[in-house]
């Protein structure tokens, strides 16, 4: 009699454990040791057919050999670009947390999901420790919050809240029995605000831009005057987004001020620190945000600046009514039973119009356990001194010139080669400067040595926008990366 295949486990277990000890050792030699290791490139640039040529991504009917899988991992991380590196400045994230990175590995391991207390009994009660530790942060006493698949989809959420606290029957009507509704952003802000307007059927033609002053602050004057512009206009001010550290410039909105303009037009007021939230944890630099507090809500990313890896992104509401529940809810029975053996107000899932969402609390929770909030604290500060470290040492050399003084740790310079220096006045000067900034980028990528971030600015061409989050980043590699622009641009 033929043997029942169902009667035996269709994995190899010991196979698979033997797989994992050997792709973990690839793991924590080639990406965690190489991938953190100055002496080590930070990217083996190919072009993309010449990589496609290298690496062996057919799908075949036939399973391939471990060895051969294992070769594939070795090949992902070696083609890969070292974000964890110390001279990758490419990003606002960078560096590696070994804390979180077990709390990554944790979460991708137990796999669950985050919406029910039955199948996350620890991340449901996880989950909400840490997001009550980031609303006492900003100075909540009570609130409500979600972790979201990133901070674009955390301003998007504040979007549709906000519109449904104004107007709750537009979840069963639609936008068709509301009235036009105006959104309120500078003209810094991130791009995912246009997104959300669109997504949200406002229409990116409803988005008011408000001016900002020379370090891209947000003018609360021309927000009063752009909302009585769209009153005028027979709009409905209801939306007002504010930005604490705008990625660019780092620059962070007047928030009481902009409080003060919300109270008086009814509007609600949204603070996106995703980018700058972090600076709350520092004693010597939550100046920036002050006035946060009066926020309705805010999109905070500790996977940026507090390095808990991709993705961390909380949003956070002041009001602890349910808005968010009720706001996002569809009650399905197949999850949200009203009759389980357990309190239900634990099952969190439907505040968020996802259904199946990935454990983002872990790796900060764990991290926050091992570094405590004054690790923290140290981490942020540390990023700050070495802004201005770098800032003094660039009006030090010759041909670096800064774009604006740093507030927060973006730190955004042009590098005048010598062929430009001293031709300000000429009349193709900015175009010529702005041809210097990708081409030492092209130059750096292919050599591998490092990575930084380079663009436009309204009517600034490009520069160089850099920013240090990793801590393992010293001031000898601040120096060489001077040094590095230097000797890449010196002949443009």
């Amino acid at each position: 009699m033929a043997e029942d295949p169902l009667s035996h486990p269709a994995l190899d277990k010991a196979a698979g454990e033997e797989f994992l000890r050997e792709a973990f050792q690839i793991i924590l030699e080639e990406a965690v040791r190489k991938g953190t290791d100055v002496t080590e490139k930070v990217c083996d640039w190919r072009e993309p057919q010449d990589l496609q040529k290298i690496l062996d991504l057919e799908l075949r009917s036939s399973g391939e050999p471990q060895q051969r899988v294992l070769e594939h991992c070795q090949d992902v991380i070696r083609y890969s670009v070292k974000t964890c590196h110390p001279r990758f400045f490419n990003q606002l994230f960078s560096g590696l947390d070994p804390h979180a990175l077990v709390g990554r590995m944790i979460t991708e391991t137990l796999n669950t999901s985050l919406y029910t207390y039955e199948i996350a009994p620890v991340f449901v009660l996880m989950e909400e420790v840490v997001l009550k530790k980031l609303r006492e942060l900003i100075g909540w006493g009570s609130g409500d919050g979600i972790f979201c698949p990133g901070g674009s989809l955390s301003n998007i959420y504040a979007m549709n809240v906000a519109r449904y606290q104004r107007f709750p029957d537009s979840k069963q009507t639609g936008i068709w029995a509301l009235p036009r509704l105006a959104v309120f952003t500078s003209q810094e802000c991130h791009y995912s605000v246009q997104k959300g307007a669109a997504f949200l059927g406002i229409g990116t033609d409803n988005i008011y831009l408000v001016g900002v002053d020379e370090r891209g602050k947000m003018i609360p004057a021309d927000l009063e005057k752009q909302i009585n512009k769209a009153k005028s206009e027979g709009a409905c001010p209801f939306f007002v987004n504010a930005t604490c550290g705008t990625t660019v410039l780092g620059a962070f909105d007047p928030l009481a001020d902009v409080a003060d303009v919300c109270v008086r037009h009814g509007a609600w007021f949204h603070v996106d620190a995703a980018w700058g939230g972090s600076a709350l944890l520092s004693r010597r630099h939550r100046h920036l945000l002050r006035g946060i507090e009066r926020a309705d809500s805010v999109a905070w990313n500790p996977h940026k600046m507090l390095m808990t890896g991709l993705q961390c992104s909380a949003f956070l509401l002041r009001e602890n009514s349910g808005l968010l529940q009720r706001c996002h809810c569809a009650n399905a029975t197949y999850l949200f039973q009203t009759d389980k053996f357990y309190d239900v107000a634990y099952d969190t899932g439907d505040k968020t119009i996802q259904c199946g969402r990935k454990v983002d609390c872990l790796k900060l929770w764990l991290m926050w356990k091992a570094n405590g909030t004054e690790g923290l604290e140290k981490r942020v500060d540390r990023a700050f001194e070495f802004t201005r470290y770098l800032a003094e040492e660039i009006k030090k050399r010759e041909g670096f010139q800064l774009v604006i003084e740093p507030e927060f740790i973006n730190l955004c310079f042009w590098f005048v080669p010598p062929s430009l220096r001293g031709k300000e006045g000429c009349a193709d000067y900015w175009e010529r400067l702005g041809k210097v900034a990708p081409a030492i980028k092209e130059r750096m990528m292919k050599k591998g040595s490092m990575m930084v971030g380079y663009q436009p600015l309204g009517s600034k061409v490009n520069f160089f926008r850099q920013v240090v989050t990793n801590p393992v980043v010293t001031k000898q590699d601040l120096d060489f990366f001077l040094d590095e622009i230097e000797r890449l641009g010196t002949d443009l």
